[in-house]
């Protein structure tokens, strides 16, 4: 009888089914004629098994299988290396001074970071010049910043942020409530019996990635943002040093 199959599948621990169940682990096998020559891993030689007893629609239905699953991952390895170096390229864009920035086609443009104030008692003080703060205050108040609407304005409702920290700090992105014509970043509570202050700004859900260069960190929102005042915030626990970035969300009317 002449030669009717042969076949030879290059892959490490490729299964060789017999019909009664079991297996042999293989590098390759032949089929020639009446019998399979296979490359045994375990004894690391060829052999010889009659074709009757192996379950050959099983060994290549398995092995198309694997096959499959390997180009799944390779191209997934592929998709994720170009993710990283596309988020390397992107870091290499945004500057080492501490800040936040975004990027628009080839520019990167920095949000400007907004002059924040103390509201309690009916007086509004500079957040500069309160230190100690337990010493100055008592009760509670509001960390605010001037005007009912920032001027850096954004439609893309999952617009993406870079930022650059000056210290392992926390950040995230904060919801702000609009007052009058000032905008609250947090609330604040003092505790004068050992002169802290405890901070809740409302917070979205977001991801964050960190970046291969000191203290970089790429951060959007997890959903998309309602139309609203927001702002990239830079904060140490409890110790009223919040760095603020303000922004807003307008979604461009449909058909503008």
């Amino acid at each position: 009888m002449s030669l009717l199959f042969a076949m030879a599948v290059w892959a490490a621990n490729v299964r060789l089914y017999l019909k009664d169940g079991d297996f042999h682990v293989v590098r390759e096998y032949q089929v020639v004629e009446d019998r399979v020559r296979y490359y045994s891993v375990e004894r690391g030689d060829w052999e010889e098994i009659p074709l009757a007893l192996v379950d050959l629609k099983r060994t290549e239905r398995e092995a198309v299988e694997r096959q499959d699953q390997v180009s799944k991952d390779s191209k997934a390895l592929a998709e994720e290396v170009a993710a990283i170096r596309a988020i390397d390229r992107e870091a290499e864009r945004i500057p080492r001074e501490p800040g936040a920035y975004w990027l628009e086609g080839s520019q990167t443009k920095s949000l400007k970071p907004a002059a924040a104030e103390i509201h309690v008692d009916k007086k509004r003080r500079l957040l500069k010049v309160l230190a100690p703060v337990g010493q100055a205050l008592n009760g509670k108040g509001t960390l605010e910043i001037a005007g009912a609407h920032s001027a850096s304005v954004f439609s893309n409702p999952e617009q993406e942020f870079y930022i650059q920290l000056a210290a392992p700090e926390r950040f995230g992105i904060a919801k702000l409530t609009v007052k009058g014509d000032y905008r609250i970043v947090e609330s604040l509570v003092y505790l004068p019996f050992d002169n802290g202050v405890e901070e809740t700004p409302t917070l979205v859900d977001t991801l964050q990635h960190e970046m291969d260069v000191g203290e970089m960190y790429k951060i959007w929102p997890k959903a998309p943002l309602p139309d609203g005042e927001y702002a990239v915030v830079e904060y140490a626990a409890d110790a009223m040093n919040m760095q603020v970035w303000d922004f807003a969300i307008e979604r461009k009317p449909a058909g503008k």
